[in-house]
Parts: structure tokens; C-alpha cells; sequence
């Protein structure tokens, strides 16, 4: 398949980038966080996400939602890169919405809905450590009555504290079991946790929270299928927010390049600049390739999809963290101050190169699955 976007994803990405560069700048990121925003996210603009069809991109359209694939929920995720918009669309429009295509009629009736109009927010809940680890969960599920009872704390749950339900990962005897759990019961503790990018997660703590049976989500015990399917496509999404924040950021970088002059010449006329620059160019448009692939594996269905999503996910972190050390290196020491976005960026890539792994984590997936 050819590693383009084809004409209607082209017109979505002209959408979501006209969208977002018109409501959501970088200077509403600013805001936020220089506001000390309560919730750190804006509940207006995920509703304008709804009107525009973006926050139902996955969800099918007998929910309300538009139905596509994970290509086109990448290039909306990109153009988030871009902008560093606060927004539930990776938490709910993305991880939520995949989950919930496994629950039950009721459970789509009742939330994809919503979500796709941008009236709710659902986040998952796996993490529970410092690192991505979903094979390595301690979140406890007992049989209790006509239900269960959650013990057990979670970590880095992407906007979780505004959240209107939580997708919560537990062990059961069978199993990893997925629940959806109201924020509200009794023995659920939400703390928000402001990261460095000014992006917004939660811990989330569960102390003997009672749920009933109809709260799963798929069969009991069946939750590590249907999570690595929705990590999978996570990590695309990822992936495609850190192409659009690494390639945003070198064009700021050649915009400086071109206007700063040291010496009385351009500094961009630097043959040593423009080498650099080149370089940078040609990694970022491998990181595109390689995470497009990914995208086009998952709506495919490929069985190497969650191999081909730890290539991108690991080359498109790599890629973003160059850009943004040659974005700061080369406007010298200003670079460092916050009233240049290049900085902006640098704390964005490093937040999402650990959101569902980093790419050392992914590069021992992948020489575990050659042999090595």
C-alpha cells in the first residue's frame, strides 16, 4: 500500500489543522496553564471536537461517530502534535472508544454516543507504575456479591481526574478483565497530575470499589486481547503526535534560521546549519512513513500490526527528540526561555515518548520477536 494519504484523509488533515490553528493555538495551551486552569482542558472545545466529527473518528456511525480507521485518527492526532492542544482525543476518542467497541450493546448505547459528540470523556486506566508496563498489572478484581470489588492504584490515566468514566485493568483469576467504573463509587480516589507539558493525567487509587457484573467490558478474563489491539492503536496515535510535534517543531527552527542573523549574514546560510537541518528533514520524513505504515497495518488487521506500531512509536520518538535538541541548540540560549514555543515542544515529546512506552521499550519488543 502506498504510504500516502489518500485524497479524503488529505481533507481531513486540512480540517484538523485549520480547526485547530484557529481554536486551539499553542497560545491556548498558554492559557491554561498560565491561568492554572482547574481542569487543565477545555470542556467548549471537546464539544467543538464532536461537532467536527473528530471525536467520533473510530467510533462507527450507528453510535453517532464517522466511522473511519486508525489512519484518519493519526492524522488528527498529528495535527494535535502540531498545536500541543490539551485534549481528551487520545484518552477517549482513541484508547476509550476502541475499548468500548468490545463492550456490550448497552455499554455502546449508553457511551460511544456521548463520546462522539464530545459530551463525555472515558479514560483508561492500565499504567500503574513509572514506566508502561501492561503486562505487569497488580490491580486486583474479587467476585463480590452480584459484581466485583477493584483493589488497587493506577497511574499516568490521560485526563482522568474530568473523566466520566474510567476503563479500569484488573486481575481476575481468569485474567486481565476490563471494567468501566463511575468515577463517583464509593472507594475511587482521583488526584490530578499536571506533567511537564502542561498536559493533564491522574492517579487513580480503588479501595475496595464495588462494581456490578454488567460493568465488564468483553468476557471476563478475555482483557489482554482486547487490550493489545487498543495499545496498538494507541501507539499509532502516538506515534503520529510526535511526527507532527517534531516536524512542527523544525519548521519553527527553519523560520529562525531564516530571520536570525549572526556575524551580518543569515545564520541559516551556515553550510554546518543547513547540514543539520537536511538531516533532520530526511529522519523526519522516515518517522511519517513508518507510522503511517503502522496506521495502514491496524486498519488492515494485520497480525505484525502491534510489531509494525512498536517500529513507529520507537523511530518517531527518536526522530522528535532530535528535532527538538536541534530546535533548541540552534536558537542558542533563548531556545531555553518559555517565551519561544521551540521549549514547548521539547516537554511535549518528552511526555509522549513515554506514554505508552518509550522507545527503549519497544526496541526490546522487537529483538525479543527476532530471537535476540
Amino acid at each position: 500500500m502506498p504510504l500516502i494519504l489518500t485524497d479524503e484523509q488529505t481533507m481531513l488533515k486540512d480540517a484538523a489543522d485549520g480547526f485547530l490553528s484557529e481554536h486551539a493555538p499553542i497560545a491556548h495551551l498558554r492559557e491554561l496553564r498560565d491561568t492554572r486552569d482547574a481542569d487543565g482542558v477545555s470542556r467548549d472545545l471537546w464539544r467543538a471536537f464532536g461537532e467536527m466529527g473528530f471525536a467520533g473518528v473510530v467510533i462507527p456511525e450507528a453510535h453517532g461517530g464517522m466511522g473511519l480507521g486508525a489512519v484518519e485518527a493519526g492524522v488528527i492526532a498529528e495535527s494535535l502534535g502540531r498545536t500541543l492542544t490539551p485534549s481528551p482525543f487520545l484518552g477517549t476518542a482513541v484508547l476509550g472508544a476502541r475499548t468500548l467497541a468490545a463492550g456490550s450493546e448497552d455499554q455502546q448505547a449508553e457511551w460511544l454516543p456521548r463520546m462522539a459528540a464530545g459530551q463525555a470523556i472515558v479514560s483508561l486506566a492500565v499504567d500503574e507504575g513509572a514506566k508502561h508496563r501492561p503486562d505487569r498489572i497488580a490491580t486486583t478484581a474479587e467476585r463480590h456479591g452480584n459484581g466485583f470489588k477493584l483493589n488497587g492504584a493506577k497511574a499516568m490515566v490521560l485526563d482522568g481526574h474530568v473523566a466520566d468514566a474510567l476503563i479500569v485493568a484488573a486481575k481476575t483469576p481468569e485474567g486481565t478483565t476490563l471494567f468501566l467504573v463511575d468515577p463517583k463509587t464509593a472507594g475511587v480516589g482521583i488526584e490530578r497530575t499536571v506533567m511537564v507539558d502542561a498536559h493533564n493525567a491522574a492517579r487513580v487509587t480503588l479501595t475496595n470499589a464495588e462494581v456490578d457484573a454488567d460493568a465488564v467490558i468483553g468476557p471476563v478474563g478475555g482483557g489482554d486481547a482486547i487490550l493489545d489491539g487498543v495499545l496498538t492503536l494507541g501507539r499509532g496515535c502516538v506515534a503520529s503526535s510526535l511526527v507532527g510535534a517534531g516536524d512542527q517543531a523544525f519548521q519553527i527552527t527553519l523560520d529562525y534560521l531564516r530571520t536570525r542573523k549572526q556575524f551580518g549574514k543569515l545564520i541559516g546560510e551556515f553550510q554546518a546549519l543547513q547540514h543539520r537541518a537536511a538531516h533532520l528533514f530526511s529522519e523526519l520524513e522516515i518517522a511519517r512513513a513508518a507510522t503511517l505504515a503502522a496506521l495502514q497495518a491496524v486498519d488492515a488487521g494485520r497480525e505484525d500490526a502491534p510489531l509494525i506500531a512498536a517500529v513507529a512509536k520507537a523511530k518517531a520518538g527518536r526522530v522528535a527528540e532530535l528535532a527538538v535538541q536541534e530546535g533548541v541548540q540552534m536558537h542558542g540560549g533563548v531556545g531555553m526561555t518559555d517565551e519561544f514555543d521551540i521549549g514547548l515542544f521539547m516537554k511535549r515529546v518528552r511526555v509522549l515518548n513515554e506514554l505508552l512506552g518509550d522507545a527503549g521499550l519497544h526496541q526490546d519488543r522487537m529483538a525479543r520477536a527476532q530471537g535476540f
